[in-house]
């Protein structure tokens, strides 16, 4: 028999209403039993809203910061996705070994010495709920196999749409897939523009 192969992972880019860096406080307030701040911010999650006050969250870190920066429609419903078509599918199984269309952008393209958000944002993007970027452990991973890599919020939004279109930037000549980096950076634009018009931002999760 040959050796199994596993799926490569695949990748969805999320409507958040809240951004994470607001709710790392509160989650972790909450995660102790205290939920007045949390339940402050958050308006439409029916998890949150039933957090009892004084008894722990049965959460971890990570979920809880899901559920709490999610889009949600009044009475606890998910927003609709940013895309159901082409967009969401094809940056979501990109054809690298990761399958992540964002490292691929950042690898094979170089910014130019008046060019610093570009990279900047894509990072933050496909991992900025690092530990090593966030400062905090245990907002990337949880319970099930939930993955949070990144976000951007609504101003991360525009900034990065701006710098797509700047010109400030090149694709490098050694790029590994025919028309890889201009593929993942259209497909990319189609989600942001969507996040603009609504006024969310972005969360960025793997799949496997």
């Amino acid at each position: 028999m040959g050796e199994y192969i596993p799926p490569s992972a695949f990748y969805t880019f999320d409507p958040i209403r809240y951004d994470p860096i607001l709710l790392i406080e509160p989650i972790l307030s909450s995660i102790g039993g205290d939920h007045t701040e949390i339940k402050k911010i958050v308006q439409y999650s029916n998890e949150i809203k039933n957090l009892v006050e004084g008894k722990e969250a049965p959460y971890d870190h990570s979920t809880m910061l899901f559920l709490a920066i999610m889009d949600w429609k009044e009475g606890g419903v998910p927003s609709e996705p940013l895309d159901n078509g082409i967009a969401r599918d094809r940056i979501g199984r990109f054809p690298s070994d990761s399958g992540n269309a964002i490292e691929y952008i950042l690898e094979f393209t170089r910014e130019n010495e008046k060019e610093i958000l570009f990279h900047e944002l894509l990072i933050k993007l496909t991992n900025g709920l690092s530990p090593e970027n966030l400062g905090e452990e245990g907002f990337n991973r949880g319970f099930a196999g939930m993955e949070l890599l990144g976000w951007l919020n609504n101003e991360d939004v525009k900034l990065l749409l701006q710098t797509m279109q700047s010109g400030k930037w090149v694709i490098k000549s050694n790029e590994s897939i025919d028309g890889g980096v201009r593929d993942s950076l259209r497909h990319l634009q189609t989600l942001l523009k969507a996040a603009n018009r609504r006024g969310c931002g972005i969360l960025m999760r793997r799949h496997h």
